[in-house]
């Protein structure tokens, strides 16, 4: 656990100090172990160092509801890796984590050697599309405080994205993971991290120069055209489409994923 002004963060670290660092960013609902499968495949030729986003996992944060902004959790990312005396990295970030990895990309630029980002988004391009979002987030965070968690986990898990992993022969196992989060945090993170609150980066993607491997899973059409879009704008970007997989590419196909970050790292 690190303390900082307004975050106590809690992360592990895998794989010896002195080889290149990755730091991995998890998504909605996950935690410093989202990445364990991926994480062991890595770990003899990387430093892996994974932490617990605000609102999620053991991480607690202390600063209001502000705490669990993407600007503030960004800045607080920054002081994690100078307390860590992490000067530059590789980065990874899937989905809400994919969104947080973009901003830090975009704003911090020189932390970061390469990233990969995987289903991931700049957020909403208009402000009538933020507001719609913001209100279906703020129903969605309002039914994480109110009810049954485990209902909630099982009609979240039936949104079309997500498809291919609910049909997952292990997604027993990572429901029961998603059951260790604190459903009230979860409501403060949705609520103010979620893609409607985010700031939208689009306007800032021909100004990235940081190389960026966007990774989609071949049965998530929707993020495909994002990312296809992503790319057009930004000449540092690659898209990636992954096989047999669909929104969460690192939980159906872990070796697979490894091995492209491997091949995209060098």
């Amino acid at each position: 656990m690190i303390y900082l002004k307004n975050y106590h963060f809690f992360y592990s670290i895998t794989g010896q100090r002195h080889y290149p660092i990755i730091l991995f960013l998890h998504g909605f609902m996950g935690n410093c172990n989202a990445f364990q499968t991926v994480i062991s495949q890595l770990s003899h030729r990387f430093c892996c160092v994974a932490v617990d986003l605000p609102g999620h996992g053991k991480t607690r944060a202390i600063g209001g509801e502000d705490a669990y902004r993407m600007p503030n959790v960004a800045n607080a990312i920054v002081d994690l890796l100078e307390e860590l005396n992490i000067r530059r990295c590789f980065l990874v970030g899937y989905s809400m984590g994919g969104r947080l990895a973009l901003y830090l990309t975009l704003h911090f630029p020189e932390k970061f050697a390469k990233v990969v980002l995987e289903s991931a988004s700049p957020g909403l391009k208009t402000a009538t599309g933020r507001s719609r979002r913001r209100q279906r987030d703020a129903q969605r965070a309002h039914q994480l405080e109110t009810t049954d968690f485990n209902s909630f986990l099982l009609q979240w898990y039936r949104q079309p994205i997500f498809h291919s992993l609910s049909a997952h022969r292990d997604f027993e196992k990572l429901r029961d993971r998603r059951l260790e989060n604190n459903p009230v945090e979860l409501a403060k993170s949705l609520r103010n991290m979620g893609t409607g609150t985010q700031p939208s980066l689009w306007e800032k993607l021909p100004e990235n120069q940081t190389p960026l491997l966007l990774l989609v899973g071949e049965s998530d059409n929707k993020f495909q055209v994002i990312n296809e879009q992503i790319a057009q704008q930004c000449p540092a970007a690659q898209v990636k489409i992954i096989p047999e997989s669909g929104h969460n590419i690192h939980w159906e196909r872990p070796q697979f994923y490894a091995q492209t970050i491997r091949d995209f790292i060098g």
